[in-house]
């Protein structure tokens, strides 16, 4: 799908982290966007982006088929952009399923499904599962899809970069858990970029690996952010039994460091495959964390914008 200016596009999720990205961008390229999830209000902040009628919002709840199908409805293309880390099995496998199935049977000519690094139904997590099993149902019923995998995003809204800033700037003393375990963080731009572009018929049926220039470790990140927010906290790394310990017997507990699942997902480093293709593959170049994080991590600095940098 070449042409994107005036078709109708539908964006599970549009109002998201990922999701307002790649609205913004799908509106820059003309098309009529329709954003369809649970809470519609929560992303009508959108909808000045956009020209007068160019932005749609519907009430879809991805659990829910008919749901799914009223919201694909007249549709040329659909992406699939929901994720949970609650209820993944019927969010992210049978709700994908749900996406695809409705996708192929209002006539759309593309769909692109965002899955994740680590995505196998035979995972140890039930994340990833859900991952796998999601993809497998979307193969099924729209086997000409394009299935993005990214690795973690970053960017000002995320929940990652921003929830280890924020603990740094709270207490002097971080346990690393898993200070080992491997990631290639990934711009939530380069991702909406990759969304756009798979759009294409050249990238129907097609799976791709998304990162960033950069493979760190938990613990080289967490130092990392540490120096861009002129934060010094003492780093104290979690043996592997006492951190799976925690997850096993605490990690139910609502504010736990971390669940069961998380600790299983980081026993698998979350980094693009070799020879898979990749952001490169879709004609974008990916993006430093460090050329993009200073424009929203001089918040959790001492002084804000005032405060002295090497």
């Amino acid at each position: 799908m070449q042409k994107i200016d005036g078709q109708l596009i539908t964006v599970m999720g549009g109002g998201g982290f990922l999701g307002r990205y790649v609205v913004q961008r799908l509106l820059a390229r003309g098309a009529r966007v329709r954003i369809a999830q649970r809470e519609p209000r929560a992303a009508t902040f959108l909808k000045p982006l956009g020209g007068l009628g160019q932005t749609q919002f519907v009430a879809c709840d991805i659990r829910d088929a008919a749901s799914v199908a009223r919201a694909v409805q007249g549709s040329e293309a659909v992406i699939n952009l929901v994720g949970a880390f609650d209820d993944v099995q019927a969010v992210q496998a049978d709700g994908a399923g749900h996406v695809a199935a409705a996708a192929k049977a209002a006539g759309a000519g593309a769909l692109v499904h965002v899955s994740a690094i680590g995505a196998d139904s035979e995972s140890a997590s039930a994340y990833g599962r859900s991952k796998g099993d999601g993809e497998a149902a979307v193969r099924a019923s729209f086997a000409d899809a394009a299935i993005l995998r990214p690795s973690i995003l970053f960017g000002r809204e995320d929940r990652f970069i921003n929830r280890f800033a924020a603990m740094m700037r709270l207490s002097p003393v971080i346990p690393v858990i898993a200070p080992n375990a491997k990631f290639q963080p990934v711009y939530v731009g380069d991702v909406a970029d990759a969304v756009v572009a798979a759009l294409d018929s050249a990238a129907t049926g097609k799976i791709y690996e998304l990162g960033g220039p950069q493979i760190v470790s938990m613990g080289e990140l967490l130092r990392w952010i540490a120096d861009a927010t002129g934060r010094s906290p003492l780093f104290v790394d979690v043996p592997g039994a006492i951190a799976s310990a925690l997850a096993t017997g605490f990690g139910w507990a609502p504010g736990a460091p971390i669940t069961k699942d998380q600790w299983l997902m980081l026993q698998r480093d979350n980094i693009a495959a070799e020879g898979v293709p990749g952001l490169g593959s879709l004609g974008i170049t990916p993006t430093s964390l460090a050329s993009v994080a200073d424009g929203w991590l001089v918040q959790y600095r001492r002084h804000g914008r005032f405060a002295q940098t090497a």
